[in-house]
């Protein structure tokens, strides 16, 4: 894995590139489910608590998306985009680690929703991560 991962907020002028990472990343989730999301539906999700989004980048390129909510002692995962060029490479096991030590010292518990099919779903569960629910 490489070291040289940074996070930043998100602007409205990343959205080009927040468009075209969740096409590329999620898109054969719900093709693989049958379901063709309508033209909106990136944009909408892209934009759903917006405020906590933060741009991923590794040696100073914008590799993904990273959006975490931690209203009081609730926190939840959103979002975790990363270009196809670079999973499976540690990025996101190491945001995630990150992110639960966090949550561990602020007392808060860390949740997430994922789909089934999301390849994305065995990293959580290395992680620790334990399915409640379908």
């Amino acid at each position: 894995m490489t070291t040289d991962i940074s996070l930043r907020i998100a602007t409205e002028e990343d959205l080009p590139l927040l468009l075209e990472l969740w096409r590329d990343t999620m898109s054969p989730n719900f093709s693989a489910l049958g379901i063709l999301p309508s033209e909106e539906q990136p944009l909408r999700r892209i934009l759903m608590r917006f405020e906590c989004a933060k741009i991923i980048s590794v040696e100073g390129s914008p590799v993904g998306l990273f959006k975490v909510a931690r209203d009081t002692k609730e926190w939840k995962l959103i979002q975790i985009l990363l270009s196809p060029s670079v999973q499976g490479k540690g990025i996101g096991a190491h945001l995630i680690t990150n992110l639960i030590a966090e949550a561990k010292l602020s007392g808060a518990s860390l949740t997430l929703s994922v789909l089934k099919q999301n390849p994305a779903l065995k990293l959580y569960l290395r992680q620790g991560f334990v399915i409640e629910g379908e």
